[in-house]
């Protein structure tokens, strides 16, 4: 019966998670348009979510959280990234830094990341992290092309006939039909043509 209750907790706070994250107003503020930019044509997604306490809470959060018991793989090699860090009053940006610098080396280096901090009264002394990691099919080899991308042997250059100097040609300009007046009360004709 307690694996039911750690299970179910387990998903709760995935859910908790998403929804925090976007109704929960922060310091530097996550909407649904972030989680939209991550999740768009992404592929698969993971979450976790990690707390943590004391000295090294920020990084114990964040190691938590990137090998969650959500997470069914890595976040090794994601091309998107979103996470949101929440503390109480005492959050400092040093420890949201060193999150984001833990969950950064876990990412693929060219990684979107985008970071969000909320203080919240009710956390005390703990930290909470939420990661939101896309892009894992993007990361599959490339397959090799069946030509290669140069020729090996360069066209023979084609005869260019010099360019005459001194030569030049005039074009007249187009003759406008100064028969064509347009009464200025026509609506139905545009202005600049009717002031002509």
């Amino acid at each position: 019966m307690d694996a039911f209750r750690i299970v179910d907790d387990v998903l709760r706070q995935g859910v908790q998670g998403i929804s925090d994250l976007i109704t929960v107003p922060g310091l530097i503020n996550l909407d649904f348009a972030d989680v939209k930019t991550i999740m768009t044509s992404a592929g698969s997604a993971l979450m976790g979510i990690g707390t943590g306490s004391g000295e090294t809470r920020a990084a114990e959060a964040a190691r938590q959280a990137i090998t969650s018991p959500l997470l069914e793989q890595s976040i090794d090699g994601a091309r998107g990234v979103l996470f949101t860090i929440t503390g109480g009053p005492d959050l400092t940006l040093f420890e949201v830094n060193e999150a984001a610098e833990i969950i950064h080396a876990a990412a693929d280096p060219e990684a979107n990341i985008i970071f969000g901090a909320v203080i919240d009264e009710r956390m005390g002394a703990d930290v909470k992290i939420s990661v939101i990691a896309t892009g894992f099919d993007q990361t599959r080899p490339l397959r090799k092309l069946d030509q290669p991308l140069y020729r090996k042997t360069v066209a023979p250059q084609s005869e260019r006939a010099p360019v005459a100097v001194g030569s030049t040609s005039t074009v007249p300009a187009a003759k406008t039909d100064e028969s064509k007046k347009f009464d200025p009360d026509d609506l139905e004709v545009p202005s600049f043509l009717r002031r002509r």
